[in-house]
């Protein structure tokens, strides 16, 4: 016979273990907050916009399929913009320690679709640092494209000034640590309730076995009285006509 769970035993089950429930979310939310806060460093994000023309357009008439063709190779260029003899340039320019490897974690490039601008985008945890990084690498894109990909007309748009902070995913931490413990307390509550085999109370066992209760047996108190010890106890039951 197959056993089945009602929505009344589920809200049983959650309320008789409401405070394990509570307690091990409450532990894991304040242990991901904590964890958090110790370990997550500011991060700062400055930006440059460069706009990229594969001719000049004074010695060269631009068509509708040359800027086409200037839209296709801009992702030629964002690989090109994080590429090692790029970074190294920047690297030597600014005097940074961190690999070329390193560096290139820092920044990203993307341009909007159907955009001839590309925007170069460093995160690094000092400020100004992210601010010389995005400006140094435009520099250097600017320069050397020229010899990389004959391309002689890039200009620089807007220098990255400021570098803003981009946050951190504490709150996404403390959020997944919520849901996880809330998971975790309420698959831990229904497993306690279903190994647990005792009746607790004489409705619990007319409503699990079907059967009424005959009679139930109190605690036995003892207590000594004349050097003897006297028992006590009380006995209930109900007869059972003939």
């Amino acid at each position: 016979m197959e056993e089945t769970i009602s929505l009344k035993e589920l809200f049983y089950t959650i309320k008789k273990r409401l405070a394990l429930i509570i307690a091990i979310t409450l532990i894991l939310t304040v242990a991901a907050a904590v964890y958090s806060n110790l370990t997550a460093k500011p991060s700062y994000q400055a930006s440059t916009q460069i706009l990229i023309n594969r001719t000049n357009a004074e010695e060269e008439e631009v068509y509708n399929n040359e800027i086409q063709t200037n839209i296709e190779l801009i992702s030629t260029y964002n690989v090109i913009i994080k590429s090692k003899p790029i970074l190294q340039k920047v690297k030597d320019e600014l005097n940074l320690q961190e690999s070329t490897t390193d560096l290139e974690g820092k920044i990203s490039a993307a341009s909007e679709k159907g955009s001839q601008v590309v925007e170069i985008t460093v995160t690094d945890e000092d400020q100004q640092k992210a601010v010389d990084i995005a400006n140094s690498v435009a520099g250097v894109f600017q320069e050397d494209i020229q010899d990389i990909m004959k391309v002689d007309n890039v200009n620089i748009l807007s220098e990255a000034e400021t570098a803003t902070s981009s946050g951190s995913n504490t709150q996404m931490i403390i959020a997944l640590a919520f849901f996880v413990g809330l998971m975790a307390s309420l698959a831990l509550a229904f497993i306690l309730e279903y190994m647990e085999n005792t009746f607790k109370s004489e409705e619990e066992i007319e409503e699990k076995l079907g059967a009424p209760v005959l009679g139930t047996i109190s605690m036995i108190d003892r207590e000594l009285k004349d050097g003897k010890i006297q028992y006590e106890h009380q006995v209930r039951g109900e007869n059972i006509g003939s």
